[in-house]
């Protein structure tokens, strides 16, 4: 049965919709941004301050030794008196025996004391701020993923510290992010949150800035598998000194 005479035909607008619709399917498939690659772990590194003490000289605690104990010398027996022969006098009555017996039983015997002599505790750092950064700089903690080297942790916690020098900056904090790599440098320096001060700002991307290039980080543990480390760093120089 034909199209009747004078109507249009809609062969021709319905080709050209599926090829328009066609056309856009596949420019969206076309120019879909490809996926970002996967990042690598992220390691949270925050300071936690040792206690506070007196100023002091750093030192190794170690266990102390038992102190002697002091016996006290044996009181010496009295002489033996001598023994001489006597009339035996008529036994005493069983009333006269159970006083004396009552009344040696009272008398009470002193102990024996023994005296321990004091020894002076060799007083250790702290680490608040009387006493400086103490025989320990501070702590590390990590969060998120496990990272099985906190000897490597410690020497950048200790490094950073030893370099950080805000001066006198009250309650600012500051986190950071950087990328330590296979042979101990350091790239990719970044604010992830900066704490309102240029100057302490300044200090704390100057404390990684001197650590990196010195690569006093060291070289990543031979075991550790990636190519590079990331860590966020917190500043809080409530626990540093």
């Amino acid at each position: 049965m034909g199209v009747p005479q004078g109507q249009p035909s809609l062969t021709l607008p319905i080709g050209a919709s599926v090829l328009l619709h066609g056309a856009v399917i596949a420019a969206l498939f076309a120019f879909r941004p490809p996926a970002p690659p996967p990042m690598p772990p992220v390691y949270r590194v925050n300071l936690v301050a040792a206690p506070a003490g007196p100023r002091a000289v750093g030192v190794v605690q170690t266990t102390p030794a038992p102190a002697p104990t002091v016996e006290q010398p044996k009181p010496a027996l009295p002489p033996r008196s001598k023994v001489v022969a006597k009339a035996m006098p008529a036994p005493p009555s069983r009333k006269r025996e159970k006083a004396a017996r009552a009344k040696r039983d009272a008398t009470p015997v002193p102990p024996e004391t023994k005296t321990t002599p004091m020894t002076k505790k060799t007083q250790a750092a702290g680490g608040g701020a009387e006493g400086g950064k103490g025989a320990d700089v501070a702590n590390v903690s990590t969060a998120g993923i496990d990272f099985p080297f906190p000897g490597y942790l410690q020497n950048i916690l200790r490094q950073i510290a030893l370099r950080f020098s805000p001066g006198n900056s009250g309650a600012l904090t500051a986190e950071v992010a950087f990328l330590i790599h296979r042979d101990g440098s350091v790239t990719n320096f970044r604010f992830q949150k900066r704490s309102g001060s240029f100057a302490f700002d300044l200090a704390a991307q100057g404390a990684v800035d001197a650590a990196g290039t010195g690569r006093a980080f060291g070289p990543l543990p031979s075991a550790y598998p990636d190519d590079v480390l990331p860590v966020i760093f917190s500043f809080d120089p409530r626990i540093i000194h």
